[in-house]
C-alpha cells in the first residue's frame, strides 16, 4: 500500500511544481531568453554564441568517450568536414542553408562510420592513434587542396544562415537560431543516453567482455555512437562557418580535438550538463581574459592536472570509482604520507572488511 501511495503522489501533476529541476529549467529558460537584453556588449554576446556552437562538440565527445569509453581525438576533423561542406554547398552550388546544414552533418556522419570500422579491429590505444591520424590527414588535405578549399587562405565570404526570405545577420537572431539547434542536440543526446542504448553504452564502457557475454552487440553500438558523434560535430562546424563568415584549416588542428576532450573531462565524463559547463569554461575564460590567451594550452593543461587530483570524475561527473578517489581534499592528498608499509595497508583493509561484515551480520 505504501508503494501504491508513493506511485499516486509521483503521478500527481501538482508534484511537478514541487520538483526543483522544474523550477531550475524555468529559471534557465528565462535567463536564456533574456540574454540579448542583459549582455553588456557585442563582444561578450559573441563569446556566448561561441559557447553555444561548441556545446554539441562537447556533447558528442562525451557520448563517444564518457559513455562508451572510446578515446577519440579526431572530432576536429568532423568539425571541419561540416564547416567546409556547408560553406562550399552554399557558395558554389547555391544550396539553401537548412539543406546545407543537414548535409554537412550527414557527410561527417558517413566519414565517422567509415572510420569506425577499422577502429573496431584495434585496441583503445591504437584507436586513439587512428583518430589522430584521421584528423591529421584531413588537415593536410584541406591545407593543400587549393582548387576546392583555397588552402591556407581559407574560404572568406561564407553567407549567413537563411531560411526562406529570413536572413540571420544580427547576433541576436543567430543566437536564438543556434540555441534552438544546440537545444535539439541536448534533447537528442539526453534521450539516447537515458534509453536502453545508453545502458548498453555504459556496459561497454565498464566491461566490454562482460557486455558481449550478456548479448550486447558491441560493434553495432560503437559504430552507432561514432555516427551520432560525428553528425553533431559536423552540425557544429556548419554553425561555426556561417557565424564567422569564414572557414580555414587552422581551426581544425589536433589542438582543437584536445580542447574538445578537455571540455568533456572538465565538466565530467558521463555527464551531459557537465559538457555544457566544460564548454562554457574553456571557451569563455581565454576570451574574457585576453592577457592569458597566448598561454591557453599551458593553463588548460594545468587545470586538467589539478582537476584529476582534486576531482578525477570532473566537476559534474558521476563515476563511482573516481568519487572514492576524489573524496579527499586536494591539499590532504598532497601532504598524506606515502611511506607507510604495505602491511599496515593490508591490516587496515582487513579491519574495514571485518567492520563491514560485523555491521551486515548485525543488521541481519
Amino acid at each position: 500500500m505504501a508503494n501504491l501511495n508513493k506511485l499516486k503522489i509521483s503521478n500527481d501533476p501538482k508534484s511537478i511544481f514541487k520538483n526543483w529541476r522544474f523550477w531550475l529549467a524555468i529559471i534557465g529558460t528565462a535567463i536564456m531568453i533574456s540574454v540579448p537584453e542583459i549582455v553588456p556588449n557585442d563582444y561578450i554576446f559573441r563569446i556566448i554564441i561561441s559557447v553555444i556552437i561548441d556545446i554539441p562538440l562537447a556533447l558528442s565527445q562525451n557520448l563517444i568517450t564518457g559513455f562508451t569509453g572510446m578515446l577519440s581525438l579526431g572530432q576536429a576533423a568532423f568539425y571541419g568536414i561540416g564547416a567546409y561542406t556547408s560553406s562550399l554547398l552554399m557558395m558554389r552550388l547555391g544550396v539553401p542553408w537548412p539543406l546545407a546544414l543537414l548535409l554537412s552533418g550527414l557527410l561527417a556522419c558517413i566519414f565517422g562510420i567509415l572510420l569506425s570500422f577499422p577502429c573496431l579491429r584495434v585496441g583503445s590505444d591504437y584507436l586513439t592513434l587512428m583518430t589522430i591520424g584521421f584528423g591529421q590527414i584531413f588537415y593536410i588535405v584541406v591545407l593543400n587542396w587549393m582548387d576546392l578549399t583555397r588552402g591556407p587562405m581559407g574560404l572568406p565570404g561564407v553567407p549567413p544562415p537563411q531560411i526562406g526570405s529570413i536572413v540571420f545577420k544580427s547576433p541576436s537572431s543567430i543566437y536564438f537560431l543556434y540555441l534552438s539547434i544546440t537545444g535539439l542536440c541536448y534533447l537528442f543526446t539526453h534521450r539516447l543516453t537515458h534509453s536502453h542504448v545508453g545502458r548498453a553504452l555504459i556496459a561497454i564502457r565498464d566491461n566490454e567482455t562482460a557486455a558481449s557475454a550478456m548479448g550486447i552487440n558491441t560493434a553495432y553500438y560503437k559504430v552507432m555512437i561514432f555516427a551520432f558523434g560525428s553528425f553533431w560535430a559536423g552540425i557544429s562546424g556548419s554553425m561555426l562557418a556561417h557565424f564567422l563568415n569564414f572557414v580555414g584549416p587552422m581551426t581544425f588542428t589536433l589542438n582543437e580535438s584536445l580542447l574538445h576532450m578537455q571540455m568533456a573531462i572538465l565538466g565530467g565524463l558521463g555527464s551531459l550538463p557537465g559538457s555544457i559547463l566544460g564548454a562554457a569554461i574553456l571557451v569563455s575564460l581565454p576570451q574574457l581574459f585576453k592577457p592569458i590567451y597566448e598561454y591557453q594550452l599551458l593553463l588548460n593543461g594545468l587545470l586538467m592536472v589539478i582537476l584529476l587530483i582534486w576531482r578525477p570524475q570532473g566537476i559534474m561527473g558521476k563515476s563511482a570509482v573516481a568519487k572514492k578517489v576524489g573524496q579527499k581534499s586536494f591539499l590532504k592528498q598532497l601532504f598524506t604520507r606515502r611511506d607507510e608499509p604495505l602491511g599496515n595497508t593490508e591490516a587496515t583493509i582487513e579491519d574495514e572488511s571485518s567492520n563491514v561484515g560485523g555491521k551486515s551480520n548485525g543488521s541481519n
